[in-house]
């Protein structure tokens, strides 16, 4: 059972610990390269290990550190993960963004070709899905809430439905009613949905799921406007990623529509919200408000 009195308050030290584990954690429970079909399996664990921040998994793990619990977190962490994957390798798509780079590296679909890209990444939304039902089979309750988290964050309504209004808004006027139901659907939801899943496996009462949600989403939306910063002004060596994308295929994004000045004033005023959010929380609640704190100021 964990302690939330005794967790060493070095917020570096915790993170390094943190993303280890997850790493560790993915190697555990995704399926070897060498398992048949193997360009498959190379493909999804190419993709999953390229590195990146690790920040769904982490709120997970930050999540599950605010009230006592006997769950292992980390199949949580790798299932977020692995659909969090998924969504990059489709959205890098010649289809959809057209990117070359992910995380520094050549983008899945530009190693292994466009069909076992688009293939990895449906293998990686169904065994996240998959891996809840089987990791916390024990606990079935448990089981179907974390499935119904991230089955509802991932759906046609929020992360998909996000994606489809980003493509529409390519070819649209300006609009911020649109752009407020992208940056809630595509991005915000699974940021939120991460917390949520940490939280689940915990004995917390049903009131702060409620106080969690409104974290999540006021995270999600600093988490965004952040990124639409930085795809406008850092270089793709510091970003990882092919930069002014969002501007070239004409997308709707914080920067676009407001400027980079209200974007940054927007994050900042997001964050403030967030922490007062993780303050509210309660429990050992130090891990999460810290790594708010630092998303404000990344880089990539």
């Amino acid at each position: 059972m964990t302690s939330p009195a005794k967790a060493p308050r070095d917020f570096k030290a915790t993170l390094k610990r943190h993303r280890a584990g997850v790493e560790a954690a993915i190697d555990k429970w995704l399926p070897a390269a060498t398992t048949r079909p193997g360009v498959l399996h190379e493909a999804m664990l190419y993709s999953t290990k390229a590195g990146g921040k690790r920040l769904r998994p982490l709120l997970v793990l930050a999540g599950h550190s605010l009230f006592p619990s006997k769950l292992d977190p980390h199949p949580a962490a790798v299932a977020v993960e692995c659909l969090h994957t998924y969504s990059l390798i489709h959205d890098d798509l010649p289809c959809m963004d057209d990117s070359d780079l992910r995380r520094g590296l050549p983008t899945c679909h530009k190693k292994f070709g466009e069909a076992t890209a688009l293939l990895a990444g449906d293998a990686l939304l169904t065994y996240a899905l998959w891996l809840l039902a089987d990791a916390y089979k024990k606990h079935p309750p448990v089981a179907a809430g974390l499935v119904r988290i991230l089955g509802d964050a991932a759906g046609s309504e929020k992360l998909i439905g996000g994606q489809m209004e980003d493509l529409l808004g390519e070819k649209g006027k300006p609009n911020a009613e649109r752009l407020d139901f992208i940056h809630h659907n595509k991005t915000a939801a699974l940021i939120t949905a991460s917390l949520l899943l940490g939280l689940r496996l915990t004995n917390a009462k049903p009131a702060k799921f409620k106080i969690m949600a409104e974290v999540g989403q006021n995270l999600g939306l600093a988490f965004q406007a952040i990124d639409d910063i930085l795809d406008a002004t850092a270089s793709a060596e510091v970003l990882g990623k092919t930069p002014g994308l969002d501007e070239r295929h004409g997308k709707l994004t914080y920067a676009s529509l407001y400027g980079l000045d209200v974007a940054r004033d927007k994050a900042r005023k997001l964050t403030r919200a967030a922490v007062r959010g993780a303050e509210k929380l309660g429990g050992n609640n130090w891990f999460l408000l810290e790594l708010i704190r630092e998303l404000e100021h990344r880089v990539n």
